[in-house]
């Protein structure tokens, strides 16, 4: 008696994830129909943001800090 209930217990542990991988699927679709549509992008007002952006004056320098900053150049 004692084996039969350890190999039923193994036989449960062993098809539990297979039962999930077949409700997984199952259910899968259902999303895709209550998906909410995204609004649609507008070019014209993306690209008039980007314009409004303005200009650094001078150019950005990830690494700036990690480097030393250079020494002033001599003039000859």
């Amino acid at each position: 008696m004692k084996i039969f209930t350890v190999a039923a217990a193994m036989l449960v542990l062993i098809a539990a994830p297979a039962h999930a991988q077949v409700n997984a699927k199952r259910h899968q679709g259902d999303e895709k129909k209550t998906e909410q549509k995204m609004p649609q992008v507008d070019d014209k007002a993306y690209k008039a943001a980007l314009e409004r952006i303005p200009e650094p004056k001078e150019k950005y320098d990830p690494w700036g800090v990690a480097r030393p900053a250079e020494p002033a150049k001599k003039p000859k």
